[in-house]
């Protein structure tokens, strides 16, 4: 008689190629929106929501909560079904291109191979004034149970906080001799975040000799990924990113290539 066991695998689940929003059951095509409206809050300015909502391609749908903002605006949240489907084959995504390290692995490196401490210069330009992003990234504090930039023994950071004006920016980081600039942008009306950065750039590609520019890294919730060629910028990152992706970055793209800001 045999003493072999049968294990039985379970079969994977297949992700289809073709889905729709899931609201009560699959399928159901079910989504919520918000938006206002320059409307005074009223059965009028409902109306003129469920109409967006329609043209949306949201068939039923439902005003689910209304509020008035001051006397001339309207805030809405309208839940009903759409018809659109998502195709998976047409989404596209940015993949990670280099390896996450450790805070010895990134001292190691930069050790090792840069003899010398990195500079990083970090800031909110412009009339930013949220420092709670760059400060998550640089401060020793951290942010979702990673400590800083400022507790890598190998990175000099500086940290000049908000409402930094680009020229101020450009002159610390020529003093710093920065291999690297941080700047966060939260406030995002009016693309405030785009004009501020690609001003920043510009900037900086005039006061440096080619080839020479520290590298650029922006952060904030609105900025596009894949979009770091519009805005003449090294990298991007979006909401969620922590100290130790940051670091492992700068290694990747200062120390373990070829890039050098200064001797």
């Amino acid at each position: 008689m045999s003493n072999r066991h049968h294990i039985t695998e379970t079969p994977r689940k297949v992700t289809p190629s073709i889905v729709r929003p899931y609201g009560d059951t699959t399928g159901d095509g079910m989504i919520q929106v918000s938006f206002t409206l320059p409307l005074p809050c009223d059965k009028r300015a409902e109306g003129a929501a469920l109409q967006l909502a329609r043209k949306m391609g949201m068939d039923p749908a439902l005003v689910v909560h209304s509020k008035a903002i001051g006397p001339d605006y309207t805030f809405f949240v309208v839940y009903g079904s759409t018809n659109h489907l998502v195709d998976l084959s047409q989404v596209t995504v940015v993949e990670r291109d280099y390896e996450l390290l450790t805070p010895y692995e990134v001292n190691a490196a930069i050790r090792t191979r840069l003899r010398r401490k990195l500079v990083v210069v970090g800031a909110c330009i412009g009339t930013d004034a949220h420092t709670v992003g760059i400060d998550a990234i640089l401060n020793i504090k951290g942010f979702a149970g990673e400590k800083g930039l400022e507790y890598y023994t190998e990175l000099e950071v500086i940290n000049l906080g908000a409402q930094v004006l680009v020229p101020e920016l450009v002159t610390r980081a020529r003093a710093a001799h920065a291999d690297a600039v941080l700047v966060s942008q939260v406030v995002t009306q009016r693309d405030a975040h785009i004009h501020n950065v690609t001003h920043m750039t510009a900037a900086f590609r005039e006061a440096y000799p080619a080839g020479k520019v520290p590298l650029l890294v922006v952060g904030g919730p609105r900025f596009e990924e894949g979009s770091e060629g519009k805005l003449g910028v090294d990298k991007i990152f979006g909401r969620g990113t922590t100290p130790g992706e940051v670091a492992s970055y700068l290694t990747h793209a200062l120390v373990s290539s070829s890039r050098r800001s200064h001797s």
